[in-house]
């Protein structure tokens, strides 16, 4: 395993995120504990050191979860962070309720690492607004060694980044944000990390496989990357990618299976950076796909949580992607066929409740109706 620097720690390059643990039957409240715990074991005897839940991941089971397989282990033997979930507004004002409550979770009496989750536009005035008392509070956890490090993740804008930033940015140890071949243009992600550099805070990495979209890729582009590496397989491509960037401290992964653990700890065995040339034919890669993406929904499943009709909206945003790519066809008709009627994309009624907590800030409402039209003939 490659090891990070960070202060006083050293951190394993490659940590495992618990936003998409195994599940039981398909349902993502439902994680599968054993498979977890077996992960867990895994990661820990194979130099994993930090691991990565939130609030909300799972329906709020994910801190349990990983409290209860952590807790099997002695707590300096690994690193540990969790998030406050500014993603939902009505979170606000509970603060230290909160924080409280992830400890018990979590089964530990400090966080290594711990975030304002999720800074983009419909939170920024939010936290920025003293009344909530957010920044006060996890400012006083920290010196209270509650909190050993303290920062924020973000998918807002650079302009959302530079307003937290000039707010709380002396306070702020490290960020994390959406980085990955693809958005390096896609979102400004090369923009956000020189920001991040004139602050000296060191880049942490959520989605560098985005979603798992960048596990595989289409058979030309597929056929391009062996002819410069035989070896390497496709997911492994994204890791290099951000080996070759020394701004990042620390890539988290959210693995949901045993296989994907095994393959991603294997590629973080070596520190492979890109030549000039890899670089060159990835990147021109990602500017191809980026022009048959028609949605960027990274399946976070924070919408899903918020939507009064229970619709699977991930699932729903990806056949759309789909539909809107290969101009109608009979894929996700034929998919449609098998989901209940209330739960087609015809059901949304437009109350956008779920683009409220969407971090991509998807028009989620209207992409249902284009979908329905378009079903629709």
């Amino acid at each position: 395993m490659i090891y990070k620097d960070f202060q006083d720690f050293k951190l394993s390059a490659l940590g495992m995120g618990a936003m998409r643990l195994p599940v039981i039957d398909g349902d993502d409240s439902r994680i599968d504990e054993a498979a977890t715990e077996q992960m867990v074991a895994y990661a820990m005897e194979h130099g994993i050191n930090y691991y990565d839940t939130a609030w909300g991941y799972h329906n709020g089971n994910s801190e349990l979860v990983m409290g209860k397989a952590l807790s099997a282990y002695p707590r300096d033997s690994f690193y540990l962070a969790t998030k406050f979930p500014g993603y939902d507004l009505s979170n606000m004002d509970k603060v230290g309720e909160i924080f409280e409550k992830q400890l018990e979770k979590c089964q530990v009496d400090y966080f290594d690492f711990y975030l304002f989750h999720n800074v983009c536009e419909m939170n920024i005035d939010a936290y920025l607004d003293e009344k909530h008392g957010i920044y006060e509070y996890l400012t006083e956890q920290k010196k209270n060694g509650r909190i050993r490090h303290l920062g924020f993740s973000a998918h807002g804008s650079y302009e959302v980044m530079k307003r937290f930033l000039d707010a709380y940015g002396d306070a702020m140890e490290f960020c994390q944000i959406q980085l990955n071949y693809l958005d390096w243009t896609f979102q400004n992600a090369k923009a956000k990390m020189k920001l991040l550099k004139e602050h000296h805070i060191p880049v942490w990495v959520m989605e560098p496989l985005r979603g798992g979209r960048l596990a595989t890729v289409s058979e030309e582009h597929t056929k391009r990357l062996e002819q410069l590496r035989p070896e390497e397989g496709t997911p492994a491509w994204a890791f290099r990618f951000l080996q070759s960037l020394p701004e990042v401290t620390m890539v988290l992964s959210g693995m949901s299976d045993f296989e994907q653990l095994q393959e991603n700890i294997r590629t973080w065995e070596t520190f492979w950076p890109l030549n000039v040339t890899e670089m060159d034919t990835l990147l021109g890669i990602a500017q191809d796909m980026v022009k048959k993406i028609a949605l960027p929904c990274t399946a976070c499943r924070y919408c899903t949580s918020h939507c009064p009709k229970g619709l699977n909206i991930p699932a729903l945003l990806e056949l759309y992607n789909e539909h809107c790519f290969t101009g109608g066809g009979f894929i996700a008709p034929m998919a449609l066929s098998a989901v209940p009627e209330d739960k087609q994309p015809s059901a949304c009624i437009g109350c956008k409740s779920c683009e409220k907590v969407c971090p991509q800030q998807i028009k989620i409402s209207g992409a249902m109706a284009d979908f329905t039209a378009r079903l629709n003939g």
